[in-house]
């Protein structure tokens, strides 16, 4: 089957001369890249992580406007 492969440009010149020092084609170069890939394990599952959620209460501290990046500096310049 043909197809469209976008590689970097150091990826395909080292693939290029792998191939004529071997003197195989790209195509088989890129073909056995891919069935080494697919051989081996695929990707690992993770696990759920369970994120804690604070319990505190309150809020924003008065005159401290989250959208205005200003007013929170002022507050932590001032502790």
């Amino acid at each position: 089957m043909r197809t469209t492969v976008r590689l970097r440009d150091d990826l395909l010149k080292r693939a290029k001369r792998r191939a004529a020092e071997e003197g195989r084609t790209l195509t088989s170069i890129i073909e056995e890249g891919v069935a080494l890939v697919l051989a081996g394990p695929g990707p690992r599952r993770r696990e759920r992580v369970e994120v804690p959620v604070a319990s505190a209460t309150g809020g924003v501290l008065p005159g401290v406007d989250l959208n205005r990046s200003s007013d929170l500096e002022a507050v932590m310049d001032e502790r």
